[in-house]
C-alpha cells in the first residue's frame, strides 16, 4: 500500500501539497489513519474516530465529521475521502439494485447490490472496463480503461451498504474487470474489508479466468478469501473461442497453478462454468468436465448464460441445465446451478457495462 499522505504543515513552502492532490483517506488501515491525523498535530484518539465515520458511517467530507473541533474540520476539508457518486440506479423485480457509479475522473463503473433475507452480496468491480474480452461478456466488448484503485473498490461495498440501509454480508470481485491483473489494488481492498469494513475473510471470492502465474501468487499471500476460477469449457479449443486470452495460458497449465494452489493454501477451489446452450452444455462436455476436475478439492458453478445483443449464445433450457448437472454429480462433482439475480436490469454476470438499463 501506498505511503501516508504529508501534513502540508510540515513541508516547506515551495513543496506544499493541495489538498485535492493528497491520497485519498479511504482503504487506510488505523494505523496509518494514527500516522495521519499525529501528522496533522492532532492527539492519536482522533484517528479512531475517524476510522469509524470512514467505514461504519461512510461520510463522504471531512468536514461532516462532527467529533472533530471546527476548526480542524475547515482546515482539512478539501482532503478527499474518496467516495464516488451515484450516477444511475435501477432495480429488478428480484430487488436486485445496479448502480452506476462515476468516480473521480468521470470514468464509470457498475456495482451490484444482490439482497436476500439473511445476506446482502455486493458484486464489485476491479477495472474499468476489462482487457480480457471473453465473447460471451458484455463488459468485454467495451474495452480496457484502466485499473480501479484501492479506495474505488472499497467505496463500493460503502455505497451499496448505504443505500440498502443494511451491513454488507459477502462481497464478489466478478464485476467488470480481471481481478488478478490488478492485485497491487485488490490486496489491500480484500483486508481494507476484512479488517476495516468488518466482512468475514470466508465471505469474501475473488473471482478470475486465470492470469500465468498471478494464482500462485495470491497463493503465497494466503488469504482465507475464496478464488473462483472461469473455465466456461472442458477443453483447450473450446475455451479458447470464448476466452482470447487463453490462447496464451493452455488449460493444462492453468489446472496445475490451480492444483499447487489448493495445496498451498489447503482451501477448496470454486471453478465457474457458463452454461451456453448446445455450445459448452452436451453430455460429452459434462464427462470431460470431470476428467478435468478428477481428484480436484473443489466445487462447480453452473451458471446458465445472461443473453447480451451483441453475440448470438442462447441461455440452455431447464432440462439441459438438469442434464448437465447431473452428469456431474454421478461422477462424483460437488456442483450446484448458480442462477444470477438482476437479470432484468442487466446487472446479471456476464451483463455489466457502463451504460444505463
Amino acid at each position: 500500500m501506498s505511503s501516508i499522505p504529508t501534513s502540508p504543515s510540515q513541508l516547506p513552502a515551495n513543496q506544499q501539497t493541495p489538498a485535492s492532490a493528497q491520497k485519498p483517506l479511504l482503504g487506510m488501515s488505523l494505523p496509518q489513519l494514527q500516522e495521519w491525523v499525529q501528522q496533522q498535530g492532532q492527539p492519536i484518539y482522533r484517528a479512531q474516530q475517524l476510522h469509524q465515520w470512514l467505514y461504519e458511517k461512510g461520510v463522504h467530507s471531512l468536514s461532516d465529521i462532527t467529533v472533530f473541533p471546527k476548526s480542524w474540520r475547515a482546515e482539512i476539508a478539501d482532503v478527499p475521502v474518496g467516495r464516488s457518486q451515484i450516477f444511475h440506479r435501477s432495480v429488478a423485480p428480484d430487488k436486485t439494485v445496479k448502480y452506476l457509479l462515476q468516480l473521480e475522473d468521470g470514468q464509470i463503473i457498475e456495482t451490484v447490490g444482490m439482497p436476500t433475507e439473511k445476506r446482502l452480496t455486493v458484486c464489485v468491480s476491479s477495472q474499468v472496463g476489462c482487457a480480457m474480452a471473453c465473447d460471451f461478456c458484455a463488459t468485454g466488448k467495451s474495452g480496457f480503461q484502466r485499473h480501479l484503485k484501492i479506495h474505488e473498490i472499497v467505496d463500493q461495498v460503502l455505497t451499496v451498504q448505504a443505500d440498502f440501509g443494511r451491513r454488507v454480508s459477502h462481497v464478489v470481485f466478478m464485476g467488470m474487470g480481471e481481478p488478478l491483473l490488478n492485485l497491487e489494488a485488490v490486496l489491500p481492498a480484500v483486508r481494507c474489508l476484512n479488517q476495516d469494513v468488518g466482512i468475514a475473510a470466508r465471505s469474501l471470492t475473488i473471482s478470475t479466468v486465470g492470469i500465468r502465474g498471478r494464482i500462485r501468487q495470491l497463493a503465497q499471500e494466503k488469504l482465507q478469501a475464496t478464488l473462483a476460477v472461469s473455465l466456461h469449457a472442458p477443453n483447450q479449443q473450446l475455451r479458447q473461442e470464448l476466452i482470447p486470452s487463453a490462447k496464451h495460458y493452455p488449460l493444462e497449465a492453468l489446472m496445475q497453478e490451480c492444483r499447487e494452489y489448493v495445496q498451498t493454501t489447503k482451501r477448496r477451489l470454486s471453478f465457474e462454468y457458463t452454461l451456453l446452450a448446445e455450445y459448452n452444455d452436451r453430455p460429452e462436455h459434462a464427462a470431460q468436465l470431470a476428467r478435468l476436475l478428477r481428484g480436484f478439492q473443489c466445487h462447480v458453478n453452473l451458471i446458465p448464460y445472461n443473453p447480451i445483443p451483441e453475440v448470438a449464445y442462447k441461455r440452455p433450457d431447464q432440462q439441459r441445465i438438469d442434464r448437465f448437472q447431473q452428469a456431474l454429480q454421478e461422477r462424483h462433482v460437488a456442483v450446484s446451478v448458480r442462477y444470477s439475480r438482476g437479470l432484468e436490469a442487466d446487472a446479471a454476470c456476464g451483463q455489466l457495462r457502463t451504460r444505463q438499463s
